[in-house]
């Protein structure tokens, strides 16, 4: 069911997001005919996931051209539109890469803008099967245990957060295909609970063995030998491999180094910044303080308590065992920097 899962789907006149806010109980699809309601879309994680959130800002230019038709904009206010989409969420670089792109053929007109933006949404899906290939062959390799592996992941990585198949879930699907998949640990990932809600959704639908698990129990799990290795996802991958990625990554990168067992990181070459030198220079994107000192619209912190809620860390690139694009492995930790190899 996942495999064929598209959480971006231009319908012809407008953009379909499956609202990942409602899912596991509901499934819900966001229409979007305008820049205000996909912007808003962007920020309230309808639509989420490094690759995903590029699908959709790659769109996002024919939404713009489209509604800027209707209301009589001047090519400036489309474009300015069109910014609006682009900054949507500052830490994941693939929005403003994709944006980016499409808008290379904004003079050409909205035929030219949907080609161009459904070939990055092609592309992705290409490079997410390529990457599973090819960081399931690694792992095999680098565990070199003879029986299936067991899998910890954080937030949510599959069909969901990309145009299709999954970036760190692709993997853990093409280890399932292969049958050298015994179980996954799925943190629940605070404080959306990513990996609950649509880790655990995607997995049931493969029928995949697993457990979700608190984001505070992660390291104890790695550290009882539980785990083979661990498979994350990014938002933002520095020259140097520093990797920023859902909060809460760091922690387990650490158990793993500690527990010597690989940390994997898995995303496409559009997620790597090469502008970007290292993690100091990644924003960290800061979410309301109402998120953790609240649940379910009830404060559970005290009155005079302030929230800290970063939504991202920052990997150093040390801990990055292997770092898997769609052009293969490179052993960051080794010293194989995507600076070196991805220009």
């Amino acid at each position: 069911m996942s495999q064929e899962l598209r959480a971006v789907e231009w319908t012809g006149t407008g953009l379909a997001l499956i609202d990942q806010t409602a899912l596991p109980h509901r499934t819900v699809t966001v229409i979007v005919h305008d820049v205000d309601t996909l912007v808003d879309a962007i920020r309230r994680l309808v639509v989420r996931g490094a690759p995903a959130i590029g699908a959709a800002g790659a769109y996002g230019v024919a939404i713009a051209l489209l509604q800027g038709a209707r209301e009589g904009w001047t090519p400036a206010v489309t474009r300015e539109a069109v910014a609006r989409v682009r900054e949507a969420r500052p830490t994941a670089v693939n929005l403003m890469v994709c944006v980016d792109r499409v808008m290379t053929r904004f003079d050409e007109g909205l035929d030219a803008v949907l080609a161009e933006a459904a070939a990055v949404q092609r592309e992705d899906v290409e490079a997410n099967r390529a990457m599973g290939a090819s960081g399931a062959d690694w792992l095999l390799k680098r565990v070199g245990a003879d029986r299936p592996l067991r899998i910890l992941t954080h937030c949510n990585t599959g069909a969901l957060a990309t145009a299709g198949w999954g970036t760190a879930l692709g993997v853990v699907r093409e280890l399932h295909a292969r049958g050298r998949l015994e179980v996954v640990y799925a943190d629940e990932t605070r404080p959306l609970l990513q990996g609950s809600r649509l880790t655990a959704w995607e997995l049931v639908q493969e029928g995949i063995e697993h457990f979700v698990q608190a984001d505070g129990a992660a390291a104890g799990t790695i550290l009882r030998g539980e785990v083979d290795a661990a498979v994350v996802g990014a938002d933002r991958i520095a020259a140097n491999g520093d990797t920023a990625n859902k909060v809460g990554t760091v922690g387990i990168a650490l158990a793993c180094a500690h527990a010597g067992i690989p940390f994997l990181v898995a995303a496409p070459t559009t997620t790597v910044d090469l502008a970007t030198p290292d993690g100091s220079a990644i924003h960290i994107e800061l979410r309301g303080e109402d998120e953790i000192l609240e649940w379910a619209g009830t404060r559970t912190a005290p009155a005079a308590s302030r929230g800290h809620n970063p939504a991202f860390d920052v990997t150093p690139g040390s801990l990055v065992t292997g770092l898997v694009t769609e052009r293969g492995v490179l052993e960051v930790s080794a010293g194989e920097l995507p600076a070196d190899h991805l220009r």
